[in-house]
């Protein structure tokens, strides 16, 4: 690759730092009144700075999804706020009305993102379509996750990574072509499936590339490997794995995730279930006899077990050992198949929800029966971490089309791996973004998976 391409891209961050601090003093010279101090402006800059560090702000790279951007935002805007009121509490030079400061944070805050996300966009246009801003990649192994990053890389142009070689042969050969190769090329990151080399050999690729300066990352076997940042302890010299501390095992977190279920349960329980429930039940009973709801055990917090509520959508005539729901199942009634096709027989889990047994978003709650055989095949830290949490009424997995029936070992070993990830990545943020994406799933009208 021609230096030229790149040989100014460690620009990019000092100048959007600059830019940064530059909207933030002009913001502050005129809406905050030009009788500033120097100490004011020395100030507010140094006040930025500590606090863009702490959160981050300025740790957005290729692979940032929006949504971390968005985040980061919000962060910085509370930051900026709380060394805003800081100053004139500490100082009291001068008093500052509430307008004053609502203006300047928005002003700030709007001006500073929208230059953020321009240059995340323009940047990803530009390696898209012009070519610049690549990073040339080397990857080791032939695992599953392997492919699925090449393909990753190979599916998103505006990420700018260009593979150059993949050593997927017998261990010994790709490791000297590999080294070989690296010596040869221009290469900026090496991507190295960790169980596929022995220890000999990674020491032996991360010399090579902590000499030479180049990035390097290992993919881990998601089987062996099933949760991220494993916390590791030690009785005496013997290594222990255990399940890490997420966000979501935080309590001020689960305080501020419970509270928003409790709003929402009481709105939809109020606003909707008061009139739909008698509605449902002259309907559900004018076709077929049975209960008017549908009580079925699931798996929740813990593998502790609750009844979940469903408005009934089949006849109670027929075999009841079969627990899963097929398209084509003879069961279903006329009024259920609208029920289950719209999820309006999902509505009553919002009881549930009350009731602290489930959470609007979550991982989906699975028969014990079930639970049982699909913990069979998938990795057990992976399932044990799965129900540490809530489950919810929807959730990453069923927004990503794994819903509904399992028809294969895929379908459940997807699931499992979009909850780990919402488990260990929960925000706010992405759970208004799941019930977002839930509605509109919803309102384009598309067929519930039985």
């Amino acid at each position: 690759m021609p230096k030229a391409l790149k040989g100014y891209s460690f620009l990019i961050r000092p100048l959007i730092v600059l830019f940064d601090l530059v909207a933030l003093c002009f913001c502050a010279y005129f809406l905050l009144g030009k009788s500033g101090s120097l100490f004011f402006y020395a100030y507010l800059i140094f006040g930025w700075l500590v606090s863009s560090i702490w959160v981050r702000f300025y740790k957005v790279y290729r692979f940032t999804s929006v949504l971390k951007i968005i985040r980061l935002i919000v962060k910085q805007a509370f930051l900026l706020m709380l060394v805003l009121y800081s100053y004139y509490g500490i100082i009291k030079s001068r008093t500052i009305s509430g307008i004053e400061t609502v203006l300047f944070l928005a002003i700030t805050i709007l001006i500073i993102s929208l230059s953020k996300f321009a240059v995340y966009f323009l940047l990803q246009k530009y390696r898209q379509y012009f070519g610049g801003n690549k990073r040339w990649i080397l990857v080791f192994g032939s695992s599953a996750q392997t492919q699925e990053l090449i393909t990753y890389f190979e599916s998103k142009p505006e990420m700018g990574y260009y593979i150059q070689g993949v050593f997927a042969d017998s261990l010994d050969k790709k490791i000297v072509e590999g080294i070989k190769f690296l010596k040869e090329n221009r290469i900026d990151e090496v991507y190295c499936a960790l169980h596929e080399v022995s220890n000999t050999e990674t020491n032996e690729i991360v010399n090579f590339c902590e000499s030479n300066g180049i990035v390097l990352k290992f993919i881990p076997d998601v089987e062996k490997v099933p949760v991220s940042n494993l916390k590791t302890d030690y009785y005496e010299y013997l290594p222990v794995l255990s399940i890490p501390n997420m966000p979501l095992h935080d309590s001020a977190n689960v305080i501020v995730k419970r509270f928003i279920d409790i709003v929402i349960s009481l709105v939809v329980i109020i606003g909707i279930l008061s009139w739909l429930i008698p509605l449902m039940y002259v309907v559900i009973k004018l076709e077929s006899k049975g209960p008017l709801f549908y009580r079925h055990k699931r798996n929740g917090v813990n593998y502790g077990e609750f009844m979940c509520y469903k408005f009934r959508s089949l006849s109670i005539e027929g075999n009841e050992q079969r627990l899963h729901v097929s398209e084509a199942d003879e069961r279903v009634t006329k009024v259920g198949r609208f029920l289950r096709r719209t999820s309006i027989d999902e509505i009553p889990q919002f009881i549930n929800v009350l009731r602290g047994e489930m959470s609007v978003v979550g991982p989906r709650p699975h028969i014990p029966r079930y639970t049982e055989a699909y913990a069979k095949k998938i990795d057990k830290y992976q399932f044990v971490f799965r129900h540490s949490v809530r489950p919810g009424i929807t959730g990453l997995a069923q927004i990503k089309g794994y819903r509904g029936e399992i028809k294969s070992d895929d379908d459940i070993i997807n699931r499992i791996k979009y909850d780990v990830f919402y488990i260990e990545n929960w925000s706010i943020l992405m759970d208004i973004k799941i019930m977002f994406d839930t509605l509109l799933i919803l309102l384009k009208g598309h067929d519930k998976a039985y």
